[in-house]
């Protein structure tokens, strides 16, 4: 039986995976994020992938995102992805490990609070977030993935858009994951996704 790469196993895990992010939400601290569905033209200056390194932070320059730190994040036996831990990282954002790296060629997911029970979060601005904004993932490599924003879709958390989002891809793209939408039920009712390409810098 031929070995699978990382690539194949994550095609392979997204026909099952899901993501809630149940985990947002809570006390009604922070405003319900205003976040329009937009989309761009592909970047023009994309840039060839790079190998693989594992993330070691954020930064998003539109929205004051300055993460230091990225946990390494799984899913549990039902398929369904971890979230940074509400408590105690609602400022650290988290990468999917079963994908590929931020720069390698396929879509590298990262997931981060928007609030959480005890107020707002790491991506507490994600409404200032657009197409064209640039998103940087420094990488244990010492270099940095550099991505520019195509497209942002807020959609409800029951029609998420799995196969769009964890899907294979031939390029290096970034998928950005957060929370959005009203509170209910002490959760927000949607996901904002965040599509990136790999620019050169």
């Amino acid at each position: 039986m031929p070995t699978l790469t990382r690539t194949a196993l994550a095609a392979l895990a997204a026909a099952t995976l899901s993501l809630t992010l149940t985990a947002c939400g809570g006390a009604a601290i922070a405003p319900d994020p205003e976040v329009v569905s937009t989309a761009a033209a592909p970047a023009a200056d994309t840039a060839q992938p790079m190998p693989e390194s594992r993330p070691t932070g954020l930064r998003i320059p539109t929205a004051h995102v300055a993460a230091a730190k990225m946990l390494d994040l799984t899913t549990d036996d039902s398929g369904e992805l971890a979230v940074p831990d509400a408590d105690t990282d609602a400022d650290t954002p988290g990468w999917w490990t079963a994908g590929p790296t931020p720069g390698e060629r396929g879509a590298a997911v990262l997931v981060a609070h928007y609030d959480t029970k005890h107020g707002p979060a790491l991506m507490k601005d994600v409404a200032k977030i657009k197409p064209g904004d640039r998103i940087e993932v420094p990488r244990a490599d010492g270099r940095t993935a550099a991505f520019r924003v195509r497209e942002v879709e807020d959609v409800p958390k029951e029609r998420f858009p799995t196969g769009k989002v964890y899907g294979p891809t031939d390029r290096p793209e970034l998928r950005l994951l957060t929370c959005g939408g009203p509170l209910k039920n002490g959760h927000r009712a949607n996901n904002v996704i965040f599509y990136a390409d790999l620019v050169r810098t």
